[in-house]
């Protein structure tokens, strides 16, 4: 019996600032990609005026034959707007984008022209790398399959339904297992006169290809509406689940109209101890970002025009794997200096109480730059004697409880705790 799985989209699912950090620059030490998260679930948006493309990354672990999904869309998709994709496209956009931590070095305050303004001043070493039963009668249930299509390893149909009770009637013939629930959601994006994306393995295709795990299924569709629908997946899920949205546009920054885009505080010093604790760092920085919004929010991790960044984790994405994700005009124009696009990270924790509705997105003009960073500082260990150094070595030990308290502050630990880590 074919299982329906629940995925994201689908059914299957005040702090002190050093004067050196007005620029972003530093050595890239780590990152916080998407694998950090369990039940996390990872979409490539791509809005181009009314098309949008969307790459939907699949973490189903199981036997092929039981694989299915059923995603929304708001039109019928033709053979040619349906695409498998490299698996490597999402893990390259996840590790240029993630959260990151970078270092920083003090100089000799003896070097320095100034006391004031060269305490803590870091020199970074600037950015980085610039088949089962035949299907049940469909049109005595108010179902119509618009479409087949074999695409790569997927067995792929359009569905329109006129009422919710036909198409999970229709689903359960076919050997589909609909959760409880299911129907409500259904009926909704009937109301909607969305269609219906349903794709499963073909077994055959899979071994003819040569691919032995499910590879990432793409879209594409023209429609006025810049959404992405994510109640299907809350159906079944067993509690909150991890949402990463990759959004590429044009005109610049990307967020949601319909839920709060927040930002994550990002920019401080934090004590050294982290290097090797970053993943329990960030989990937990993000975690307590979801309890103070109430995870009501959609949290922005990282805004950067595609075409640099600093500092780098990986290299920007290339024009051909842009191409290949669908970042390029109408006219097939591919992206440009002169026409750059813009990738916002967006992350949310999210649940049925707390997210109703399905994410309604916007572009914005803003091309401004933004990471979620956090800076090591590494104090000067030198031995030159000096006024200067002098007061450096006093203002140490301030410096050291700031980053504690800072770090108390981002994740909820305790001082005492932090503190020993510290060694001090």
């Amino acid at each position: 019996m074919k299982r329906l799985i629940f995925t994201a989209l689908a059914l299957v699912l005040v702090v002190w600032t050093s004067p050196a950090m007005l620029a972003f620059c530093g050595f890239y030490v780590a990152q916080a990609n998407g694998k950090l998260f369990n039940q996390a679930s990872q979409v490539v948006l791509v809005r181009d005026d009314n098309r949008t493309v969307m790459t939907m990354a699949n973490d189903f672990k199981g036997d092929a034959k039981q694989f299915a999904v059923v995603i929304p869309v708001p039109t019928a998709i033709r053979q040619d707007q349906i695409r498998v994709a490299d698996p490597a496209l999402l893990g390259r956009i996840d590790e240029y984008s993630a959260p990151r931590l970078v270092e920083y070095f003090d100089a000799n305050p003896c070097d320095l022209p100034t006391t004031r303004d060269a305490l803590s001043a870091g020199r970074g070493g600037g950015g980085g790398r610039g088949g089962g039963a035949a299907p049940a009668p469909a049109s005595s249930l108010g179902v119509t399959i618009e479409a087949r299509y074999t695409v790569g390893e997927y067995d792929i149909l359009i569905l329109s339904a006129l009422e919710c009770n036909g198409l999970e009637t229709w689903l359960k013939d076919n050997k589909y297992q609909i959760p409880a629930g299911a129907a409500n959601v259904l009926s909704s994006y009937i109301r909607q006169n969305m269609k219906f994306f349903v794709a499963k393995v073909n077994l055959a295709e899979q071994s003819r290809l040569g691919f032995v795990s499910l590879r990432p299924i793409q879209i594409e569709f023209e429609t006025p509406k810049f959404m992405l629908p994510i109640r299907l997946g809350m159906i079944n899920a067993d509690g909150p689940q991890d949402l990463i949205v990759f959004a590429l546009s044009r005109k610049g920054r990307v967020e949601t109209t319909n839920y709060r885009t927040v930002r994550l505080p990002t920019g401080m010093d934090i004590p050294l101890f982290v290097k090797e604790k970053f993943a329990d760092f960030y989990k937990a920085l993000f975690s307590d970002q979801v309890r103070r919004e109430n995870m009501s929010a959609v949290f922005t991790e990282y805004v950067w025009n595609m075409s640099s960044c600093d500092p780098c984790s990986t290299n920007p994405l290339t024009i051909d794997e842009l191409r290949k994700l669908g970042a390029y005009g109408s006219d097939n124009t591919p992206p440009s200096p002169r026409n750059p696009v813009t990738l916002t990270r967006m992350h949310l924790r999210y649940d049925n109480p707390h997210f109703p509705e399905d994410l309604v997105f916007q572009e914005t003009a803003d091309r401004g730059n933004y990471q979620a960073r956090y800076v090591l500082r590494h104090p000067w260990n030198g031995t030159d004697t000096c006024q200067a150094a002098s007061l450096y070595h006093d203002q140490l030990p301030d410096r050291y409880n700031r980053e504690a308290q800072t770090l108390s502050g981002l994740t909820g630990w305790t001082i005492a705790d932090i503190h020993r880590q510290m060694g001090r």
